[in-house]
């Protein structure tokens, strides 16, 4: 479910917490996410918006991007962020758009 140039969990933590990195792998993004009755594309919408909501905005760096590969458009993205201000708060919101806009403004 990464790219090619966008290290795995493996990679990521795997030196420190190597069962969470293959539950990561082997369950998250090998079974969650390949399950059908959700498209890549609807489950980074879900999975972004759900992340705005517990304010965890540290974990868009890797999401947001996914989305994009996902087939989710910036613009797109965006208006999610914007959506999830009415229903999670605006400083979880505004802390998802910096994230958004470094990210953004360095692809």
């Amino acid at each position: 479910m990464t790219e090619k140039t966008r290290p795995g969990p493996r990679e990521l933590f795997g030196d420190v917490a190597p069962a969470l990195a293959a539950y990561s792998e082997d369950v998250l993004f090998g079974q969650a996410w390949k399950s059908p009755e959700l498209s890549p594309r609807d489950r980074s919408l879900v999975t972004v918006a759900s992340l705005i909501t517990s304010g965890s905005s540290e974990q868009l760096t890797f999401h947001l991007p996914l989305a994009k590969q996902n087939g989710v458009t910036e613009a797109e993205l965006i208006e999610t962020i914007t959506h999830m201000a009415f229903y999670a708060g605006w400083p979880k919101a505004m802390s998802a758009l910096t994230v958004a806009r470094e990210l953004f403004r360095s692809s």
